[in-house]
């Protein structure tokens, strides 16, 4: 391999696809799921002939709901279960479902579900472990997932248990002889940790499983799954608390600095996300094995792996922990090179995305250019300035990945309607459009544009404004509530379907 020869080249399709999470799925019990809402929305792509779907990170969401800050880089979030089967099965009765189904179908109510759904699950798998039996209808033998899974599975499992057991308190805040997890590796478990422990990884069988079986089905109507890693990890989780050499961390387990990034389009004071950062010297040390074993695991979930905050792996940004904003940091460098050499070699098939947004520099374009990754335009950041605007669609390249807009995004009838005049009227010129169907004129813009791939979130399809926005960055509630109806996607495929099969027709989207 020369030194000019990109690690990955993967991206030799014109194709199109949907941003929409698990979580906006539509359904009855209080949050999207794997179940048939999921195989709805394949019927949707399927029809309007999209062969891709962008989903959301798929971890166990802790205080403030997002799936960018989980307890596990490993585990799946558990109100994703459908719980269907397990009522068909008899693991649970229709009345006990009933409170859970009086939750809200327009908006994820996070109260809601932590008040009712763990409980439900209890149930389950109270009464399949009564049974004695070693599997649950075509899921597999459940002892031979717990082997398959043990790196991360009982340590997920052990620390979930124990915080549950110190009422959901981060590890921090536990007594001191829990916080640490070589002690607690070798004190002998009370039978209640243990069962608990058991409990939780029948919730991630039954996670695993059912979205095995979605993605067979995608796969079955040619239709790939794109995932998203979060270059970070949550201080309360999981990884932290077992692996604590990996991480930037004092004598008591406190981080020394946080991750955010400076101020930005999105906040004046920068973001503050909060996460431990990397001791990146361990990480090269031992090979890289952690990445290697996550990349692992979301390849065997995902088509495609979206890297989120691609930049971090030239340089992040360090913040004191005594900060209340991300405003002074500092720059620190991180061995992306390294780390995608040993990727490659350890993984040569992942098909990565880069989400590049932010500060790029030099040094940013050139591990892109090194790595091979295609990386992100988003329509949104391309008006009011100059042709040169990386985003403009004459700027776009083919090993590109254009957006209308992100989940981070106002939706693009939103974000129009609180623009100034200037960069309307530069919009409208550029596109030559009247801006009356805002949203369908980028999503047109997308679809011709040079990039292989156009993805398109689920609102802009549907021409919906800011009340349909999925996340705010910076604002830490409130967020990752948006949620699908049925009627809109029958309207879609009514209105819609014929006009999107054609676009995407016309501009060599559809396989030939």
């Amino acid at each position: 391999m020369t030194e000019c020869t990109p690690l990955y080249d993967w991206l030799d399709e014109r194709s199109a696809g949907v941003l929409l999470p698990i979580s906006s799925l539509p359904g009855s019990y209080g949050i999207g799921n794997f179940g048939s809402g999921a195989y709805r929305f394949l019927d949707f792509l399927s029809s309007a002939s999209f062969r891709l779907w962008q989903i959301c990170p798929l971890g166990p969401t802790g205080y403030g709901d997002s799936p960018y800050q989980c307890f596990s880089a490993f585990a799946g979030n558990p109100y994703f279960i459908d719980l269907k089967p397990l009522l068909d099965d008899g693991l649970l009765q229709i009345e006990e479902l009933e409170p859970l189904q009086g939750l809200s179908r327009d908006r994820v109510d996070y109260g809601g579900l932590y008040e009712l759904f763990p409980g439900l699950l209890e149930i389950a798998y109270e009464r399949f472990s009564g049974r004695g039996d070693s599997s649950l209808l075509d899921y597999g033998d459940i002892d031979q997932f717990r082997t398959d899974n043990e790196s991360w599975l009982i340590d997920y499992a052990l620390f979930m248990a124990l915080k549950d057991s110190f009422n959901g308190q981060p590890w921090l805040e536990w007594p001191p002889q829990y916080r640490s997890y070589a002690t607690v590796k070798k004190s002998k478990l009370s039978p209640a940790i243990i069962r608990k422990m058991d409990a939780l990884v029948f919730q991630q069988y039954l996670f695993a499983a059912q979205f095995k079986k979605l993605r067979e089905e995608a796969s079955r109507r040619g239709i790939q799954l794109m995932g998203d890693i979060p270059i970070f990890v949550a201080m309360d989780s999981a990884d932290v608390w077992s692996k604590r050499e990996l991480f930037d961390l004092n004598k008591s387990g406190k981080p020394k600095f946080v991750a955010g990034v400076p101020p930005d389009l999105f906040s004046e004071d920068g973001q503050l996300w909060g996460n431990p950062l990397y001791k990146w010297e361990n990480h090269q040390s031992d090979g890289f094995d952690w990445w290697i074993e996550r990349i692992l695991a979301n390849s065997a979930l995902f088509d495609i792996i979206r890297l989120d905050h691609f930049r971090g792996f030239e340089s992040y940004w360090a913040v004191p922990t005594k900060e209340k904003t991300a405003r002074k940091g500092k720059w620190l460098p991180c061995p992306g090179l390294a780390l995608f050499q040993s990727l490659q070699k350890a993984c040569p098939d992942v098909q990565f995305v880069a989400e590049d947004l932010g500060v790029i520099t030099k040094e940013v374009d050139t591990l892109c250019q090194q790595t091979g990754l295609p990386r992100m335009a988003v329509l949104q950041f391309a008006f009011g300035e100059n042709s040169e605007n990386p985003f403009l669609p004459h700027n776009v390249v083919a090993n590109q990945v254009i957006y209308t807009g992100t989940h981070d995004n106002e939706t693009t009838v939103g974000w129009y309607a609180s623009l100034d005049e200037h960069v309307r009227d530069h919009i409208r010129r550029y596109l030559g459009v009247d801006g009356k169907s805002i949203a369908w004129d980028f999503i047109r813009a997308a679809i011709r544009s040079p990039a292989r791939l156009a993805i398109i979130p689920m609102q802009d399809l549907l021409s919906l404004d800011n009340a349909a926005r999925l996340n705010t960055p910076g604002q830490p509630f409130g967020n990752w509530q948006w949620r699908l109806h049925l009627h809109d996607l029958e309207r879609l495929e009514v209105d819609s379907v014929p006009y999107l099969v054609e676009q995407l027709a016309l501009y060599g989207r559809i396989n030939s």
